[in-house]
C-alpha cells in the first residue's frame, strides 16, 4: 500500500508528483508523500489561466475569480476559484505581474472586469514558459560544480531555452587536437609566501598572478600559470583560482533591447576577481573559418580565437558552452580577458578567463569587449595585443558583417566589428 513506500514497488515511469496526485484522486493517505486526513482535499495550483471580477447579488460588492490549472490534472478540469480559496501567494503575485505588464503594453490603466481570450492565452504562455525555464535552471545547476547558483528569467518575451545548445563545464576538444598535459608540478608547501624556484609561474619565467585573496595582480596581456594536478600543494592553494570554477550566483536573463540573453551577477564582485571561463569546443582555425560563414548569416558571435602564440585554434561556444555563452558585448565592459595555463602547457591552447575590471554591484549585467585591446607595456603583452587587435576576441576576422552594437554606453563604437 502507499502508506508504506519501503515495501511499495512501482515502475519508474511515475514521478513523486504523479503519485501524490493519484493518491489524492483515490483518497489514499500516505505519510511518505505528506498526505494526511487534514490536507487530503488540498490540491496544488500549477498556474493561473484567467481572471474575472464577478458582481455579488447586492450589486455593490465584487469578488475576484481565477481560472486554475491544477497540478496533475488536464486542462479540461480547470476550475474558477475565488481569491480566498487560493494559498499560492507566489503564483498570484506572478500572475498580477504578468497581467499588469500586459496591460501597460496595451496602454490600459487597469485590468478589465473580464480578460479577452488573447490576453488570457498570453498569460498561459507566460506561465508555461516560466515552468520550462525553471526546468532548464534545475538542469543547469545539476551539471555545475561551482559554488554559486544559476538563475534563469525572462520577463521580456516568450523565448525559451536556446535550441541546439548543450551546457558544459569544461572544454570539448575537437577531432585531431591533443592537449599537451604537464608532466611535473611544483614542490611548494606555501606557493604564495615561500615559492620554490618561483613556483609554477616562476618556472615559466612569469610573475605570480594572484594576491592572498585570489585577486589578479598582473597586467592584462600577461599569462597566468596556475598550479596543476601534479603539484604538491592542495586545492586551497592561492595559485588555484580559475580551476576552482565560478564562485558567484549568476542569472541568465532576457534583455529588453534586442540583445537576446544576457548574464547579471546576483552578488557583489570585487575588482580583479575571477568570474568565469569562456568554455566551448576547441577547433582549428580552418574549421572556425568554415563555421564563421554560417554564423555570419545568423548574426552570431561565439568564435573566440586562441592566439596567445599562434593563431591555430579557436573556441566555439555556439552549440557547446557554459554561462559565458550568454555574456554580451559592451564598449565599456566590466570583465577583462586573461590567458590561463593549468594542466595544459601548450601555449597555443590557453584557457580564457574573465576577471572583473572594477567592483561590480549585485544585479549588474556582466559584459566584455569583443574587440578588446591591451596597452602594450612590455614585449609579451605587445605581442598579445597585436594578436587580439588583429583577430578581436570572439571571431572577429571570421565575422565579415558590420554588426550593430547595442550596448548603449556613451562611448559606444556603434559597431561590434
Amino acid at each position: 500500500m502507499a502508506e508504506n513506500l519501503k515495501v511499495c514497488r512501482v515502475a519508474c515511469i511515475a514521478t513523486v508528483d504523479q503519485l501524490e496526485t493519484l493518491c489524492r484522486q483515490e483518497g489514499v493517505l500516505c505519510a511518505k508523500l505528506g498526505i494526511n486526513k487534514h490536507n487530503l482535499g488540498d490540491y496544488d495550483v500549477e498556474y493561473l489561466c484567467d481572471y474575472k471580477r464577478k458582481v455579488i447579488t447586492d450589486g455593490k460588492k465584487q469578488t475576484e475569480l481565477f481560472l486554475v490549472k491544477w497540478k496533475g490534472f488536464p486542462q479540461s478540469m480547470n476550475t474558477w476559484e475565488p481569491r480566498k480559496n487560493l494559498k499560492c501567494i507566489d503564483l498570484l503575485n506572478q500572475f498580477w505581474e504578468d497581467l499588469n505588464a500586459e496591460m501597460q503594453r496595451q496602454k490600459k490603466r487597469s485590468a478589465p472586469r473580464r480578460l479577452d481570450p488573447a490576453t488570457a492565452s498570453f498569460l498561459v504562455q507566460r506561465a508555461k514558459l516560466r515552468q520550462t525555464l525553471k526546468l532548464w535552471e534545475v538542469h543547469l545547476n545539476s551539471l555545475g560544480t561551482h559554488k554559486g547558483h544559476i538563475y534563469v528569467t525572462n520577463k521580456v518575451d516568450l523565448e525559451g531555452p536556446p535550441k541546439n545548445f548543450t551546457y558544459i563545464n569544461d572544454y570539448k576538444v575537437g577531432d585531431g587536437i591533443l592537449l599537451n598535459e604537464v608532466s611535473v608540478g611544483c614542490e611548494c608547501t606555501d606557493c604564495l609566501n615561500c615559492p620554490l624556484e618561483g613556483c609554477c609561474a616562476g618556472v615559466s619565467q612569469h610573475k605570480f598572478a594572484y594576491n592572498e585573496i585570489g585577486q589578479v595582480r598582473i597586467r592584462p596581456g600577461l599569462p597566468i600559470y596556475e598550479c596543476n594536478k601534479r603539484c604538491r600543494c592542495g586545492p586551497d592553494c592561492p595559485n588555484r583560482v580559475v580551476q576552482r570554477g565560478i564562485r558567484y550566483s549568476l542569472c541568465i536573463f532576457r534583455t529588453d533591447n534586442g540583445r537576446g540573453w544576457g548574464v547579471r551577477t546576483m552578488e557583489r564582485i570585487r575588482k580583479n576577481t575571477f568570474v568565469m571561463e569562456y568554455v566551448g569546443e576547441i577547433i582549428t582555425t580552418e574549421e572556425a573559418e568554415r563555421r564563421g560563414h554560417v554564423y555570419d548569416k545568423e548574426g552570431a558571435t561565439y568564435l573566440f580565437d586562441l592566439d596567445y602564440v599562434d593563431d591555430e585554434y579557436t573556441v566555439d561556444a555556439a552549440h557547446y558552452g557554459n554561462i559565458s555563452h550568454f555574456v554580451n558585448h559592451s564598449c565599456d565592459p566590466n570583465l577583462q580577458v586573461y590567458n590561463v595555463f593549468i594542466d595544459n602547457i601548450d601555449e597555443r591552447l590557453p584557457r580564457i578567463a574573465f576577471f572583473a575590471t572594477r567592483g561590480i554591484k549585485a544585479g549588474e549585467e556582466l559584459t566584455f569587449d569583443y574587440k578588446m585591446k591591451i596597452d602594450p607595456v612590455d614585449a609579451e603583452s605587445e605581442k598579445m595585443d597585436s594578436n587580439f587587435s588583429l583577430t578581436g576576441l570572439p571571431g572577429s576576422p571570421k565575422k565579415r558583417m558590420h554588426m550593430e552594437c547595442k550596448c548603449g554606453v556613451s562611448t559606444c563604437r556603434k559597431y561590434l566589428f
